[in-house]
């Protein structure tokens, strides 16, 4: 939701990466913070070893990434598609994985007070995502976030519309609703009942979770 948001207009044109064939980059920057997850996400679960293969893998020279500096978002690309290779998962499998380690880690830790103060259930904070957005953007003033909608919203469920002009990230915004259901103590589903990338206007969710124990 608001990670992939995390990057920058520019001018420069970027060249198509090698992750797979639908994930198509525009002239844009990524900010650091969005690759210093996927490292967090790397070392706390395999090891530093691993987050180095990765790096070599990808053909990242880069040894520290500053969260607020703008990076070609192809080595975001390259980092995701490396990390299925060394680590032996597929592209949806790390996307979901980093998907729930952006909510339950780097947002919390980072944005904990905006993070408390999206709503006090699923629901309310998926409901309150553009508001979230929004003052996120105060903190990252060139931030581009998606848009989402909330449709059809029952006490257990919602369609969620997710719009954005980067494609490719279906599986993490999987992970992203998985990991607030952890957060809310709501386990949470979303299953995609339409794809941009198969003729949609944009990707569709059919998001359900189950309430907490009272």
């Amino acid at each position: 939701m608001w990670c992939w948001a995390m990057f920058k207009q520019s001018s420069r044109s970027c060249a198509r990466p090698s992750l797979v064939s639908h994930f198509r980059p525009y002239p844009s920057l990524m900010y650091g913070l969005v690759n210093k997850a996927i490292e967090e996400l790397v070392t706390t679960g395999y090891g530093e070893e691993k987050w180095e293969a990765i790096k070599t893998k990808a053909g990242v020279d880069v040894e520290v990434f500053i969260s607020n500096q703008g990076y070609s978002d192809e080595i975001t690309y390259k980092l995701v598609g490396a990390a299925s290779e060394v680590l032996g998962l597929t592209v949806r499998e790390v996307l979901i994985a980093f998907g729930e380690h952006w909510v339950l880690k780097t947002a919390l830790h980072g944005y904990g007070a905006l993070m408390r103060s999206g709503g006090g259930s699923l629901k309310e904070f998926l409901i309150n995502l553009p508001n979230f957005h929004t003052r996120v953007q105060m903190i990252y003033p060139q931030l581009q976030p998606p848009r989402f909608e909330c449709l059809d919203v029952t006490d257990t469920s919602m369609s969620l519309h997710y719009h954005t002009r980067r494609p490719g990230l279906t599986d993490f915004v999987v992970g992203l609703v998985q990991g607030l259901g952890k957060l809310y103590h709501s386990p949470a589903a979303a299953e995609v009942v339409a794809l941009k990338t198969e003729g949609a206007d944009h990707d569709i969710f059919h998001v359900t979770w189950t309430l907490p124990a009272a």
